[in-house]
């Protein structure tokens, strides 16, 4: 009967490893998906490109638009170096008056916010790997290495409560408790 039973419980954490296995896999997976989109982002969807473009299309030096768009040129420098992500209602009638284009295709090509934030189940799931101890655990914005422990909190009634923390070693991504 207990070599049986040891058996069973050899069999179970044989499954659970393959499991835990597999979830690593599966969030590997994301991250690489999530690092594709990024680099699409980033290569083909820019602000900066999309100025640019149509500030070569028109012909004019970053100085010339800022005079056709009756704006400063640390603006339109700023802009063009990936600087600014965000503009003014004021900035971008005038960028897009000065381009011939529509305000909204400007806008279209400012940084969405909601883009950025990582998934709640991705978040789950990095948050049960650092309970288990995984290790090795990659950043789902960037793909750089995490930093992970747990927090070892103490409820009102003592109760050990754990807390999975994370921050990336190189982007501004972190997962609080």
């Amino acid at each position: 009967m207990t070599n049986l039973l040891f058996h069973n419980v050899e069999f179970c954490k044989s499954l659970y490893i393959v499991y835990l296995g597999l979830q690593i896999l599966m969030l590997q997976f994301l991250i690489i998906m999530n690092k594709a989109n990024l680099c699409y982002y980033i290569c083909m969807k820019t602000l900066a490109r999309f100025i640019q473009t149509k500030r070569n299309e028109m012909g004019y030096t970053q100085k010339g638009l800022a005079i056709a768009a009756n704006i400063s040129v640390d603006i339109v420098e700023e802009v063009e170096a990936g600087k600014e992500l965000f503009l003014s209602v004021t900035v971008r009638q005038a960028l897009a008056k000065a381009l011939k284009c529509e305000p909204d295709e400007i806008k279209a090509f400012e940084k969405d916010i909601a883009s950025a934030i990582v998934s709640p189940e991705i978040i789950e799931s990095l948050k049960q790997l650092i309970l288990n101890g995984a290790g090795g655990l990659k950043c789902p914005k960037c793909g750089a290495p995490l930093d992970t422990r747990i927090a070892r909190m103490y409820d009102l009634e003592d109760n050990l409560i754990l807390h999975p923390k994370a921050h990336c070693t190189k982007c501004p991504f972190q997962i609080h408790s």
